[in-house]
């Protein structure tokens, strides 16, 4: 099987937007807070942006599953306060959740996390449950930034984030560590901020010793990673200074890097770098880069063709890029697929 564990709900039907629309003109004092019983997303609007956007091309390219959690720019948890992200996030868990109920075989849901800047992470944990618990959750995208682009909050190591933690262990879910949109305006959302967050929160892990205490977490650090391949040396040299153990023993058997890498030479850098038991397959389609690129005649985003063609795999490693290590890494997908016959 080809399983992708990054694919995002960007083609949500435009009911969503603009009922979002609304909540943000309250936030801003300018309209009442809207019911979310107003907002009518029927079946068929669903059927209709999956099937001419997201299956197409999974048919086309030739992947089997996605993990499908909302469009990671529209978590924006800096609008608004806790009840806003709370009310934002139960609407979009549960849209997801609808898009794995009519497309079984094909996609798993998950969640984004109603997380606000300055409140207590442990707020959280309440839709974590009813994601996971009601509506079939393999993973949560975990923000290290709720401020979008002012780093207000404290590292991913401080003990403020283990009530999260905590419940994903429990509940044998990774977490993506997976920021949304910027409001920084030196840090262009998808170009700098996402990557910037990738390295930072690399980085913070090193720094720490979480997986001391929790050493069945499992964390998926996105978009290959940020600058973390590129710079592996440099990383080892920094836990050598910190005086941390290898790197390899510090932190990988708890960290994880997709290949959402949009190049061959990247793929191939990490492949190389990056032991394959820690690569999941991912595309993040349709995300970031939508475009065909005029060298290759080919979508940026059809990550499998790199896999597919690095030199650094052979046949037995790229199977675990595809699907060994996602099953591994994500238990509760694991038991779907089973239990769907897959």
């Amino acid at each position: 099987m080809i399983i992708d564990i990054h694919g995002h709900y960007t083609t949500a039907p435009a009911q969503l937007g603009a009922w979002r629309d609304l909540q943000i003109a309250f936030t801003e004092g300018r309209a009442d807070a809207p019911d979310p019983e107003t907002l009518r997303i029927s079946d068929d609007d669903i059927r209709e942006t999956i099937e001419a956007n997201q299956l197409k091309l999974m048919n086309e390219r030739g992947s089997d599953v996605t993990v499908f959690s909302p469009r990671a720019s529209f978590m924006a948890h800096h609008i608004g306060d806790l009840a806003v992200s709370e009310t934002w996030a139960r609407i979009c868990n549960d849209l997801c959740a609808r898009v794995s109920e009519l497309y079984p075989e094909r996609f798993l849901m998950g969640a984004m996390l109603p997380q606000s800047p300055g409140a207590d992470p442990a707020t959280s944990v309440a839709e974590l449950t009813r994601a996971v618990e009601e509506l079939g959750a393999v993973t949560v995208n975990l923000n290290p930034d709720p401020s979008g682009g002012n780093w207000t909050s404290p590292p991913l190591t401080d003990r403020s984030w283990y009530p999260i933690y905590e419940k994903l262990v429990e509940y044998e879910i990774p977490a993506m560590v997976h920021v949304s949109t910027s409001c920084n305006p030196a840090f262009h959302t998808t170009g700098a901020h996402y990557l910037n967050a990738d390295t930072t929160a690399f980085m913070q892990l090193l720094q720490g010793d979480l997986f001391r205490d929790f050493p069945e977490l499992k964390l998926v650090i996105p978009h290959g990673g940020g600058a973390v391949p590129y710079h592996w040396g440099r990383f080892r040299g920094l836990a050598m200074a910190l005086g941390k153990p290898v790197l390899e023993e510090h932190l990988l058997n708890n960290v994880f890097f997709d290949t959402c890498v949009y190049h061959q030479p990247g793929i191939d850098l990490l492949t190389n770098v990056i032991p394959t038991e820690n690569i999941l397959f991912a595309s993040e389609m349709i995300g970031a880069v939508r475009d065909i690129d005029p060298r290759s005649g080919h979508y940026f985003d059809d990550t499998k063709r790199y896999v597919d063609a690095t030199t650094n795999l052979n046949d037995a490693q790229r199977a675990q890029v595809f699907e060994a290590n996602a099953r591994r890494v994500y238990p509760r997908l694991d038991r779907a697929l089973t239990a769907r016959g897959l």
